[in-house]
């Protein structure tokens, strides 16, 4: 018998569905007290072991070789951590009429946060791109935003919320940056089972940020803040976070070719551009927000599953343009000469699938 999958039709990612059955957990059943205090440490320990993970898989090489491709990457954060937060400081005038001030804040730290790495890499292969410069364009993004988010946080937040001080960051980079750097250290005597061991390790990643999300929307609960949040506002805040996606969709790939890209590091600037992760953003706003860090995440979330579902509609029609499906057979001819089988699949919708379930994970 053939194993269950997810119906490939089905719009909505069942980890959303798992995040969404997690916050009704945290509604009906909030860490309290002493269980409050274990939840938060076990979530912050949880964080901690995702980004040695992330170090640990990341090659050295990979990343030093990526550097030879500066302009490509200053793009990609330039649009991570210019761009994207111009449009949410433009966003400000939305206020109060389509988002409450909670809201609005949610949704500027949104474009504070660094880009994805496996979602940016998956839609990248699918469509035929650049694939290492992907690579090393989330990963670099990923330890950029690790000081530069709380730092834009500290100018652009002030005090909302929880704010930021010092301590705030100091607490990020001991729970991201220095497992992230340990990761790399070791990864010479356990990168090996790591790779091996890598879809069980998937587990680890999707639990963490669940456990994340229990935490956080477990503190708003007994906070008392969801009160503050209409079915209209929800439907506002959709409205605006599709219309800021659409603008840097746009912006990342237009903006490739007026830089005189090609067509396989724009699709990596593209991808990797117009992106923002749940992994990294879910830690640092339960450092910077406290008890209001659910409502501050509220955005991210949605605009986490949003993402996902249009880039996985470009990047299948990307793979199937006709500069891609003549690079793909030229490399499949390639393939024949040498070994007499062909190294790429002449179908550009060929393998997508699973792409698109790889890049449905917690970044």
């Amino acid at each position: 018998m053939k194993r269950l999958q997810w119906p490939s039709w089905m719009p909505i990612d069942p980890y959303i569905l798992l995040l969404l059955g997690t916050v009704g957990l945290a509604a009906l059943l909030p860490a309290r007290g002493t269980g409050a205090d274990v939840a938060s440490g076990a979530s912050t320990a949880a964080i901690a072991f995702l980004f040695f993970l992330y170090g640990a898989r990341l090659s050295t090489r990979e990343a030093v070789d990526g550097l030879k491709h500066w302009r490509l990457h200053a793009t990609v954060l330039a649009c991570t951590f210019v761009v994207f937060p111009l449009l949410g400081l433009a966003a400000r005038g939305l206020e109060p009429v389509f988002l409450t001030r909670d809201l609005y804040t949610g949704l500027l730290f949104l474009t504070l946060v660094p880009s994805t790495i496996q979602s940016s890499i998956a839609f990248t292969s699918i469509a035929r791109g650049n694939v290492p410069a992907a690579i090393c364009a989330g990963s670099f993004s990923s330890l950029a935003g690790i000081v530069v988010t709380p730092l834009l946080a500290a100018v652009l937040l002030g005090n909302s919320g929880g704010g930021f001080s010092a301590d705030s960051l100091v607490k990020i980079v001991l729970q991201l940056l220095v497992p992230f750097l340990a990761g790399q250290l070791l990864r010479r005597w356990i990168g090996g089972f790591i790779t091996r061991h890598k879809k069980v390790l998937g587990y680890v990643d999707r639990g963490s940020i669940l456990l994340v999300v229990y935490t956080a929307f477990s503190e708003g609960m007994v906070q008392g803040i969801w009160h503050q949040v209409s079915a209209v506002r929800l439907a506002g805040l959709l409205l605006v976070e599709a219309l800021l996606l659409a603008v840097m969709l746009a912006l990342t790939w237009y903006g490739g070719k007026a830089l005189g890209f090609g067509r396989g590091d724009r699709i990596a600037i593209q991808f990797a551009g117009s992106k923002k992760s749940l992994a990294s953003g879910l830690p640092m706003a339960s450092v910077l927000f406290g008890a209001h860090a659910s409502l501050a995440v509220l955005p991210l979330m949605l605009f986490h599953q949003m993402q996902l579902m249009v880039c996985a509609v470009i990047a299948k029609r990307r793979a199937r343009d006709p500069e891609a499906i003549e690079a793909a057979g030229e490399a499949a001819d390639a393939g024949d000469a040498r070994t007499g089988r062909p190294v790429t699949d002449r179908n550009p919708g060929a393998g997508s699938r699973t792409a698109v379930g790889t890049a449905r994970r917690s970044d």
